[in-house]
């Protein structure tokens, strides 16, 4: 395909050690490639959002316990983060539950009940200036809504 500005076309060689016989074969590599990122990231969020580097299990058996905990952790970090950078002015039901918006809402906003948060919300979720949220900073959100959401099940069962 030629370029659109006339100039030369850009071409990139894909190295590969599976077996690349039939054009579904290929397709299937290079949708595995452009997800690399992806799977960069979720390793990233579990090394550093969710602290795995620092974590020190006596055992095989507990290291895989809290992996597959963290795992799912990092999964909604990832999710969490996603869905606002795409779609700043979008509700918050995107990213959370009804339950947890509410509980967000009446916290941080108690004089507009009404009033439905977005997942870019600064109130609750702390933005830096510069950009959007760190994993540290998103994982501490996330530690805070499940701490309200906790309180609220103990008193709703007194």
């Amino acid at each position: 395909m030629p370029p659109s500005t006339g100039g030369e076309p850009l071409q990139c060689l894909l190295l590969s050690t599976l077996p690349l016989e039939t054009l579904e074969q290929v397709v299937q590599c290079v949708q595995w490639y452009r997800n690399q990122w992806l799977i960069e990231r979720f390793h990233y969020t579990l090394q550093s959002g969710c602290g795995m580097a620092a974590l020190q299990w006596g055992t095989a058996f507990r290291l895989r316990r809290v992996l597959a905990t963290n795992a799912i952790v990092a999964r909604r970090l990832i999710w969490l983060t996603y869905p606002a950078c795409l779609t700043p002015a979008a509700s918050c039901e995107v990213v959370l539950q009804l339950v947890e918006w509410r509980l967000l809402r009446r916290r941080f906003v108690p004089k507009s009940p009404s009033k439905k948060l977005s997942p870019r919300w600064e109130g609750f979720w702390p933005v830096n200036r510069d950009g959007d949220w760190g994993l540290k900073t998103l994982w501490r959100g996330l530690t805070k809504l499940h701490d309200l959401m906790k309180g609220t099940q103990i008193c709703a069962q007194t």
